[in-house]
């Protein structure tokens, strides 16, 4: 498979890098590196890769794995033709990859070889599953320095999303001797799994690590010396220019309800089938449209067909990002009754459209969601909670809802635009690729 072309800087220079003597500043190369991409719930790794390209990076995308079976979204069809995946490369060359590195600086891959071991007798995954880690690391160090070599900027730094497998891959590369890494932790899983996932050895080696919510650091701070707290900064995840852009739109005078996200436990969808049964015995009647797929569908079907609500819920399937903002206006309130959570995207989509939301005072959530403010804050689990709050949403009048539309648009306006997040992360690149390659030298 060759090498996608690396996408061409813009003429706009980084705000972290002014020009100097009017000439602009030499392109900076980063390679971001996912477990899977593109994917259908990762559009936010999408808009933040084109928001640091407008900021004049050069993004090279790598994968572990191939993209997922149907995806749909225009966007996320053009990123699969861009990107790299390590995986589709084959056995063989993954084992010659791994063979060359040895040769070539055995004490590099000694120290590597010793890196994935360790981290393999921690994790549930194993060994095995981390000397494989090892090799797609030794070809991913190929592919970077070969892109320099094909005429592109050399990769200067490689970010991964995930403190899962991407970030041990990151790492390992590091200690082959490639670029500097970063590492994005979204949670709940690394939150979940801090040792296993070794996510202090991994934030040792990190030039750098973002967290995209301030709980999310705060877990981060519960497993690293305190020396280490600086190393780890918050930048939330921006929201597509056409939700903002937008603007709060007028709240529909409708009683249906829509949840975004992908059906699986933690997302807490069966408890609002729950509460709709609950309020149907009370005589309270609404819709629901289930938006998005995953592991539970079948299970929520069989639950909807048990409580009688064939005609009140509509599962959607995976949708187009244009789909998903289309059934939010077509809604009165945004639910996400979650039990785990970093930051939900889908939640800063929905306050961004002006659409009140009920969600669950857990993890990054009461960041950017106030009780009574731009929607209502519940307890994570509690069915008698989630059918108080939806009374409450569906009994209020249009004029409080769509106040509470207004302030929560104007919350994520104000902490999650896309581009002023992106610059922050691309200053976070170059400061730390910066200060790496400055204390290499020194050493």
């Amino acid at each position: 498979m060759s090498s996608p072309a690396a996408p061409s800087p813009s003429s706009a220079s980084s705000p972290s890098s002014p020009p100097t003597g009017g000439a602009p500043p030499a392109p900076f190369t980063v390679a971001y590196l996912v477990n899977q991409y593109p994917h259908v719930s990762h559009s936010f790794i999408r808009r933040e890769i084109a928001a640091l390209e407008k900021q004049g990076l050069v993004v090279l995308r790598f994968s572990v794995r191939p993209a997922p079976a149907g995806l749909v979204d225009p966007a996320d069809l053009g990123e699969r033709e861009r990107t790299r995946v390590l995986l589709a490369a084959g056995p063989l060359a993954l084992a010659w990859a791994t063979a060359a590195s040895a040769l070539a600086g055995p004490r590099r891959f000694g120290q590597a070889l010793r890196a994935a071991i360790r981290l393999g007798r921690r994790s549930e995954r194993g060994v095995l599953r981390h000397l494989a880690y090892l090799a797609e690391a030794c070809l991913l160090v190929r592919w970077l320095r070969a892109a320099g070599e094909a005429g592109h900027p050399n990769v200067q730094h490689l970010h991964a999303h995930f403190g899962t497998n991407s970030a041990a891959v990151a790492m390992l590369a590091r200690l082959l001797g490639g670029p500097p890494y970063s590492f994005t932790v979204h949670g709940p899983e690394e939150f979940d799994h801090p040792v296993e996932l070794s996510l202090p050895e991994k934030i040792r080696h990190a030039a750098a690590v973002v967290a995209v919510s301030s709980f999310g650091r705060s877990q981060l701070f519960r497993w690293i010396p305190y020396t280490e707290w600086p190393k780890v900064q918050v930048v939330r995840c921006g929201v597509d220019a056409a939700f903002l852009a937008a603007g709060p739109r007028p709240v529909v005078d409708n009683r249906r309800l829509v949840c975004v996200g992908r059906l699986c436990e933690q997302k807490g969808q069966l408890l609002i089938l729950e509460a709709l049964g609950a309020l149907g015995a009370e005589g309270i009647d609404c819709e629901l449209v289930l938006a998005g797929d995953g592991p539970m569908r079948a299970a929520l079907e069989g639950r909807i067909q048990a409580l009688g609500l064939e005609r009140a819920v509509r599962i959607t399937g995976w949708i187009s990002n244009e789909t998903v903002r289309a059934e939010i206006l077509g809604a009165r309130v945004f639910l996400l009754p979650s039990f785990a959570e970093g930051l939900p995207v889908a939640l800063m989509e929905a306050l961004a459209l002006g659409r009140p939301a009920i969600s669950t005072s857990i993890a990054g959530i009461p960041e950017l969601l106030e009780d009574g403010r731009n929607g209502w804050l519940i307890t994570a689990g509690s069915v008698e909670a989630l059918v108080g709050a939806i009374r409450q949403a569906l009994a209020a009048p249009l004029e409080r809802l769509g106040d509470l539309g207004r302030h929560g648009a104007d919350a994520v306006a104000s902490r999650h635009d896309a581009e002023r997040e992106a610059g922050r992360l691309a200053q976070l690149f170059r400061s730390a690729s910066m200060t790496t390659t400055t204390t290499s030298s020194s050493a």
